[in-house]
């Protein structure tokens, strides 16, 4: 077993408070929150805001946002007195794409949408992770196939290997909004409209009963693989993971 290996399987056991806790004495301001204000990152932010008044908490702006979003996004500066770095899309990139593809090409094909991804979220995250040596995410086990693998902290195949942590990998939905009640976390508005997932305007809506917590991401796409990119590709749910499974497996 190799030293990522023992890092991976030496926090299972821990709560989110004791991952998060260790994550900032380790790497301190190299340490990034990254949230889109969902449940998840509201949780993660109450908690870490509790351990330090200064957490670096950044966010993705990919110009098509829900008017909730940036309205929340001010609540959470004041509520937490924090300041969140915001990125956005490199300009002329999208200039280029809408002038040959259009505005609303994400529902043209996958590969379209994930073009679209690409460029107004993925790109823009790397600019986020200059300076930063680990990155905290809201990621859950429950939130889609793609998903039930990752670990609460894990080398970042998809991202030149920085570390990434999950504290929350283990708890279910039900965990989280228990939590949000408990502590009384603000709450994104979406919520009480139906949604379950919140995304840009335009590729999020609100779910029906009885439907998948993600359906309400690019709901007209017939894939189970819905990630736009920032955690795993698109295509395959996570090309390093799958690489990790089948060398793990040829050893055993």
């Amino acid at each position: 077993m190799n030293y990522d290996q023992d890092l991976q399987n030496y926090f299972e056991a821990d709560t989110p408070e004791t991952v998060i806790a260790w994550a900032l004495q380790q790497w301190g301001s190299r340490l990034g929150f990254c949230t889109s204000f969902q449940a998840e990152g509201m949780v993660l932010i109450d908690m870490a805001s509790k351990m330090k008044a200064d957490i670096r908490v950044f966010t993705i702006d990919t110009g098509r946002l829900h008017q909730e979003t940036y309205a929340f996004m001010d609540q959470v500066r004041k509520h937490y007195g924090i300041d969140i770095q915001v990125y956005f899309p490199d300009l002329l990139q999208v200039e280029s794409m809408v002038s040959t593809q259009g505005a609303n090409l994400f529902y043209d094909s996958v590969a379209s949408r994930t073009t679209c991804c690409n460029v107004r979220k993925v790109a823009p995250l790397r600019r986020a992770f200059e300076g930063l040596d680990a990155w905290v995410v809201g990621l859950r086990r429950d939130q889609g196939e793609s998903r039930r693998g990752i670990r609460k902290v894990e080398k970042d195949y998809e991202h030149d290997g920085l570390v990434k942590i999950s504290p929350l990998a283990d708890w279910t939905r039900d965990e989280v909004w228990s939590y949000i009640k408990t502590h009384n976390v603000p709450q994104h508005p979406l919520y009480a409209q139906g949604y379950t997932s919140i995304g840009c305007a335009p590729c999020t809506r609100a779910i029906q009963p009885g439907e998948d917590i993600r359906a309400g991401r690019w709901w007209w796409e017939a894939t189970t693989h819905k990630e736009c990119g920032l955690h795993y590709a698109p295509e395959t749910g996570s090309y390093g993971r799958q690489l990790e499974l089948l060398v793990e497996k040829k050893a055993s």
